[in-house]
């Protein structure tokens, strides 16, 4: 049978008050607290985290909510966050919004009728109004990745459209202009990338055909369809890039079930550096985002509100990418 807390009141001899201070977090006199510990540490007493959690309003919990939890991209962040909040001593409870804005809002009073003491959530939706239930019950919140156009949350991101811009420049440095684009339109993070783009394209005097544009949905389908009408073109061009890691693999079934080459037919240029990256030929030259350092940045600033009594205004970090390179793209100087 499990010890309890009147078990160790008969071995201390110590006041049902003083042990449960104690337990809830409170300062008891040192004496008292070794008498205590030695008690927990000889009955094998284990703390009741939901109990103590009603108690404090403190239950070591934070909520994590993602767009698509298939997501190999979503799994990595999960991944490097509840690693760090681990080692802060913090536990992770993981929402999947499915893509799906009705259930992202579910999500968020899910999690606060879970008492979760903060929150990290990469965002489906455009705007922040299904966390405003989290500013009634001043929970802490970090958006990850993915931000709004306005807003009041704090925010851990990639430069978006500068990391689409340098990754154009980088075909168009390869002497490639009929550059074609696969991109999401279901977030603001997918529209950013796409503005990058068409950024660059204007600023080497380059037209982009209409057709040469596919934007749509942030899935391996998407992708793979995308990618399959690009190459039936007339005039197909000699270039893609792919703004995210779904459309990426996508892309790169299509061509591999097309029968054209990468490089030498068609060029391609993808985001995030995972699995699909260091098992596929050519090696796909991709931009690459600092995801470990971005969970680290996006749980410091979550536990430092949680920690924290005062107000201050939201803190957005919008950190630097880099590309890896490959052997996808086939430079056309010359030509």
């Amino acid at each position: 049978m499990a010890a309890t807390i009147r078990d160790i009141r008969e071995q201390t001899g110590l006041s049902l008050a003083t042990i449960s201070k104690y337990l809830n977090g409170g300062n008891v006199l040192p004496e008292n607290r070794e008498k205590i510990e030695t008690a927990i540490r000889d009955l094998h007493y284990e703390v009741n985290e939901i109990a103590r959690g009603l108690v404090t309003n403190k239950t070591k919990t934070i909520g994590m909510i993602v767009y698509d939890i298939e997501s190999m991209f979503s799994g990595v962040l999960i991944r490097h966050v509840g690693d760090c909040l681990r080692k802060a001593g913090y536990a992770l409870l993981v929402c999947d919004s499915c893509n799906d804005e009705k259930i992202e809002a579910d999500n968020v009073r899910f999690l606060i009728n879970k008492k979760v003491e903060g929150m990290v959530v990469i965002p489906v939706s455009w705007k922040e109004d299904f966390l405003l239930p989290t500013r009634e019950k001043k929970i802490p919140v970090v958006l990850m990745d993915r931000s709004f156009a306005v807003s009041d949350f704090d925010c851990v991101k990639i430069d978006n459209r500068t990391a689409a811009l340098r990754a154009t420049n980088h075909l168009l440095g390869c002497g490639h202009k009929k550059i074609a684009i696969i991109a999401s339109r279901v977030e603001y993070t997918g529209w950013e990338r796409y503005k990058g783009f068409r950024e660059a394209m204007v600023q080497a005097g380059l037209s982009v055909p209409e057709e040469y544009c596919r934007i749509g949905a942030h899935t391996i389908e998407f992708g793979h369809d995308s990618m399959l009408k690009l190459l039936e073109l007339p005039d197909r061009p000699t270039a893609v890039l792919m703004t995210n890691y779904e459309t990426s693999l996508g892309a790169v079934m299509a061509v591999n079930e097309s029968g054209f080459d990468c490089p030498g037919d068609i060029s391609m240029l993808g985001f995030d550096d995972l699995i699909m990256s260091h098992v596929v030929k050519p090696k796909l030259c991709m931009v690459v985002q600092p995801m470990k350092e971005m969970c680290e940045k996006a749980v410091e600033l979550v536990l430092t509100q949680i920690d924290s009594k005062e107000e201050r205004p939201p803190i957005e970090l919008s950190m630097g990418t880099t590309l890896r390179d490959g052997n996808s793209i086939k430079p056309l100087q010359g030509k």
